[in-house]
Formats: structure tokens, sequence, C-alpha cells
């Protein structure tokens, strides 16, 4: 039994230590290509210390921020899929599809309009609305009494997130300036980002990192069954309640800097569970490095499919999670976590 145990122990750290070299690769390669006409050799050259003002600037003011700023964006988000699965017990849970990320793009759009333009207030803003969004969708289908089937509960996060779709494209219908401002951050993307919008969040991200790590053991507790967890000191409500307000920070946070991005939280945690069974721990470990590496590939391939423009990030990951979600929804026995 310890033998089985190390092993697998092993494999968790060789899964996570392979996920972080592959992120890494993948970072150095959106530095390499992407906004601005400055070529791979030309930023070689220059991180080996040639003189190139223009290479410089492309790399340290437009590439780099927009690649730190994928990594936390992905972070956040395939934890965020990988909480809320576990707390809803629901593998078709995510932040896009239970209303998470529409409450805080409709918060959002409905901040800018109203005049907000700085970070530091579209950060609390679309907090608020993803907490709202969540609560709302799990409050009905509690109502409702399906708060257990995962197929329904996604089909009322759906119908919820449709409609708060509308409700922000009716405001910005109102409001052309606005509209012509915010239509492209609507769709999700990390072009045009700036470090300031990373470093207003990152408070906000640590903050929901220590809390996630302080609840991590209580959750897999939960996992077990209410009546356990509550045998082992826990209490089951103030767990759910934490989690759900760690959800909303980071999906809140993520969608202040770059828009809403769809499916990041179905596929992660997916993945993970697929390599390391369904424990909750293991799942956020792997979780981690996952996250930002789908979000950076994606984006990566949105700069060079269609260049010298670019695709925007939602939509290819929308193109990459539809799958993944029909696979689950197909499955013969749909499974609770």
């Amino acid at each position: 039994m310890k033998a089985l145990t190390l092993t697998r122990r092993v494999d968790t750290r060789t899964l996570i230590v392979s996920l972080l070299t592959a992120l890494v690769a993948v970072s150095v390669v959106s530095l390499l290509i992407g906004a601005g006409s400055v070529s791979p050799s030309r930023v070689v050259a220059m991180l080996l210390g040639a003189d190139d003002a223009d290479a410089r600037f492309v790399v340290w003011e437009l590439r780099a921020p927009r690649t730190l700023i994928g990594l936390a964006v992905g972070m956040a988000l395939g934890v965020s899929g990988a909480l809320l699965q576990a707390v809803t017990r629901n593998p078709l849970a995510e932040p896009g599809l239970l209303g998470v990320s529409a409450g805080a793009a409709f918060a959002v759009a409905l901040a800018l309009v109203l005049g907000a333009s700085a970070a530091t207030l579209r950060i609390p803003v679309a907090q608020m609305g993803a907490l709202a969004g969540c609560l709302c969708v799990l409050g009905v289908a509690r109502w409702r009494g399906v708060g257990n089937d995962p197929v329904r509960l996604v089909l009322a996060g759906a119908a919820f997130s449709a409609l708060l779709g509308a409700l922000t494209s009716l405001i910005l219908f109102f409001d052309q300036r606005s509209a012509d401002e915010i239509r492209f951050w609507v769709i999700g993307s990390l072009a045009g980002r700036r470090l300031d919008d990373l470093l207003a969040v990152l408070p906000t991200i640590v903050v929901s990192g220590v809390l996630i790590a302080l609840l991590a053991r209580p959750l897999a507790a939960l996992a077990l069954g209410e009546r356990m967890a509550s045998g082992l000191g826990h209490h089951p409500r103030l767990i759910r309640a934490l989690i759900i307000l760690c959800v909303a920070l980071l999906v809140g946070a993520a969608t202040a800097i770059a828009g809403p991005i769809a499916f990041v939280g179905l596929v992660v945690p997916f993945v993970a569970r697929a390599f390391v069974g369904p424990d909750i721990r293991r799942t956020l470990w792997v979780s981690l490095p996952t996250g930002p590496l789908i979000v950076l590939v994606a984006d990566i391939v949105s700069r060079v499919v269609v260049a010298p423009s670019e695709l925007p990030l939602g939509v290819l990951t929308a193109l990459f999670g539809a799958p993944v979600l029909v696979a689950v929804v197909r499955a013969r026995r749909l499974p609770m976590l």
C-alpha cells in the first residue's frame, strides 16, 4: 500500500514537473512571436545583448505583460473550475457555464458604460458580479430542486448566462462610444493589456491562493460526504461559502483584465483528473500549470493563425472547450464528483 501511494506521488510530481517545463517553453515562444513586427531572431539577439530598441520595446512592453497576464488568467480560471466542480460535485460546472463569467462581464460592461476606466475600479465590480451570478444560478438550481443534476444545473447556468449576455449587448447598443471600446474585451482577449492591470489584481489572486491552500484539506473531506466532513471537525456550509467566494474573486479578477474566457475552467480540471484521479488536492496542483499552459497556447495560436490580425482568445478557447463539454455530456454515465 505504501509502495502504491509513493508511486502515485512520484507520478504526480513528475507530471507537474513536465507541465512546468512545457509552460516555460510556451512562455518563451510567447515572447518570441506575436504582437509587433519583430522576428524571433531579433528577439533572441536582443536578449543576448544586441542594441535593438524596437525589439526591446515589443518584448518588454507588449509581449511580456501579455504573457504574464496569460499565466495569471490561466491559473485563476483553471483553479476556479476545479474548485467549482468540487464544491458542486458536478463535472460540468465551469465559470463560463454557471453564470460566474457572465455576471462579471455584465458588471464590468455596466461599470465601463457608467464611466469606469481604471482597472482598480473594474476589479471589485467584476468580483461582485461574478459572486452574484454564481449565487443566482446555484440558488435557482436549489429552489427548483435540480442542484444535484449536472445537466440541468448547466442548463440553468446557460440560460442565466444568455440573459446576462443579452443585457450586456443591450447596454452596449445604447452607448456606441462605449461599445467600440468594450466589444473586443467582451469577447475575451489578452491583446493590449498592461502590466498595471496584472499588478492591480495580484493582491486578490494571492489572498485567494492562501485561502484555497487552507481549504484544500477540508474540501477533500467534504468530498467524502457532509457527515464525514462534520465528523472530522469541518463545517460544510462554511467551506462551500468560502470556496464560492474564492471562485468569485479569481474569476472576477481574470475577467476584469482579460474579459470572459470560456471553457478553460471546464477543460483544465477534466485533464487534471484524467491523470491524477478525483482527489481535489492533486487536481489543484495539476491545474495550476495546466490552466496557463492552455491559455498561452490558445493565445499564441490566436496571434499567428490570421496574422497580422488576431483572433479573440475567447473564440479559440470555446473551439477547444466545446468538444470536451460534448464528450462529458455524451459519456455513458455522467459522473458525480
